[in-house]
């Protein structure tokens, strides 16, 4: 399995993600907010269509809200391959969406191991639904 993020695999689209915000199910491992919804599309080729975001909010200057999705960015990448296998083996289509919710800056060592988390509570979700 490639350690790649190109960009069939993000989310992009204001209807996919609106319909991602409106009809998902979203469950909070902090520091991350994770949204994910299992779609019917047979047209899909890609198992799985990721996001990321931080909150003006929690984050005022770009600068650091730039950093912390470049973070979540890598270490996604670095931990997507079971996520893919689960999806793929269910023959699943799931959109996620990544969110941002700590009001500092995490280092990489700490958002590595909370992303694990995140996907691995993500797939328990994900079976209870299958």
């Amino acid at each position: 399995m490639s350690k790649s993020f190109p960009k069939y695999e993000r989310l992009c689209g204001v209807k996919s993600i609106e319909r991602l915000h409106t009809q998902g199910k979203a469950f909070i491992a902090y520091p991350f907010r994770v949204v994910f919804l299992l779609v019917e599309d047979e047209s899909e080729t890609v198992p799985v269509r990721t996001m990321v975001s931080v909150s003006k909010k929690k984050l005022k200057k770009a600068v650091d809200r730039n950093r912390v999705k470049r973070l979540m960015r890598e270490a996604y990448r670095l931990n997507k391959s079971e996520l893919i296998e689960f999806a793929e083996t269910n023959k699943l289509k799931v959109r996620l969406a990544f969110q941002y919710i700590a009001n500092e800056i995490m280092s990489f060592a700490e958002i590595n191991p909370k992303m694990q988390k995140a996907l691995e509570k993500l797939q328990e979700n994900i079976a209870e639904k299958v």
